[in-house]
């Protein structure tokens, strides 16, 4: 995993353990990796894997079966589903509807271009 220097990398963590959840390489209820294991695996310390896990935790996203280890919740796609299209529509709706209006573009046009993208995605999957 590559870091960034523009936000904590406990953050950025639990943004890649979102998207295993998101993308059902971790399913509801599995089991994950310790926090030692993790921290292997990223190369991190840690200290940070222990602050991620307690943020996901306290939001509902893992849960900690003492003596056992951290699983995800039984409805944790679900909730990180939740999240990132909260935060999707409040965060970047806004800055594309503005980059719109400023070049002209129509929600005609929006989905004409989507209808395109997925029509080419799917020529390459062909």
């Amino acid at each position: 995993m590559q870091f960034n220097t523009l936000s904590p990398i406990y953050l950025q963590i639990a943004e890649y353990i979102h998207d295993l959840i998101l993308n059902r390489v971790w399913d509801d209820g599995q089991r994950i990796p310790s926090v030692r294991d993790m921290a292997m695996e990223l190369e991190v310390n840690p200290n940070t894997v222990i602050r991620t896990y307690a943020l996901l935790q306290d939001e509902g996203t893992l849960e900690n079966q003492r003596g056992i280890g951290y699983f995800t919740a039984k409805d944790a796609r679900t909730l990180v589903l939740k999240q990132r299209r909260e935060k999707f529509i409040k965060r970047e709706l806004p800055a594309l509807f503005s980059t719109m209006e400023t070049l002209g573009l129509t929600m005609e046009d929006l989905q004409t271009y989507a209808k395109q993208t997925k029509e080419a995605e799917h020529e390459v999957q062909a």
